[in-house]
């Protein structure tokens, strides 16, 4: 059975997700953690629950979601894993850090691998569908998992409301699109995981989001 640990991380209270199964393996999905307390809070999870981290996966990189990179690919020894159309985002972290006033200590490892649309993104017993949902930034995925019913969908669809749009690389009908067309055709019942805030259902998205 498929578990998922959410951590509430940085300035920005991003939702870090730690999703691993029954094997102990497991996947660290956006990792947003800023000081040392907070990488030591995720690294502590993972020992007690003796988890072995096989993979590291941005659902796009805006700074808020990759400030913990470098410290889970150092100590795990894993090679970031993303969509070749966020190339642009990460590699103006240093710049989005410094616009924002956030000093940052080290910079995110260069993608290992890129991730394609439709792909399946396996660890342990756990198999997810990378969906490719832009609008948010430009290359978003989304991961959903059929035999436990829930995505992770970034910063893409929240409990009742939307990503922001006003971003370099974001558009308003693209992330409308993207929603409509990826999300809201998975079944209601869907749990959805988001990078900030509180889960939410496909069905109360669907009734309530007033964007939808």
């Amino acid at each position: 059975m498929t578990q998922i640990q959410t951590f509430e991380f940085n300035p920005f209270a991003e939702n870090t997700y730690v999703v691993f199964d029954e094997t102990g393996e497991c996947a660290i999905f956006d990792p947003g953690c800023y000081t040392w307390e907070e990488r030591e809070e995720l690294q502590k999870f993972i020992e007690e629950k003796n988890l072995r981290p096989v993979r590291l996966i941005n659902t796009h990189c805006h700074l808020d979601h990759v400030f913990g990179n470098a410290f889970v690919a150092r100590t795990w020894g894993l090679g970031l894993e993303m969509h070749i159309g966020e190339l642009p985002v990460l590699q103006r972290f240093p710049q989005t850090c410094q616009m924002y006033g956030i000093p940052h200590t080290e910079e995110s490892p260069a993608p290992a691998r890129f991730i394609e649309a439709d792909e399946e993104i396996a660890f342990g017993n756990t198999r997810l569908k990378a969906l490719f949902t832009p609008g948010h930034s430009p290359a978003s995925l989304s991961f959903y998992c059929a035999e436990e019913n829930f995505v992770i969908a970034g910063d893409v669809l929240f409990y009742e409301s939307i990503g922001r749009t006003d971003f370099p690389g974001g558009d308003f009908d693209t992330l409308i699109k993207s929603i409509r067309n990826q999300l809201f055709t998975l079944p209601d019942a869907t749990l959805v995981y988001p990078g900030h805030g509180p889960a939410t259902t496909i069905r109360h998205e669907k009734e309530y989001n007033p964007f939808l």
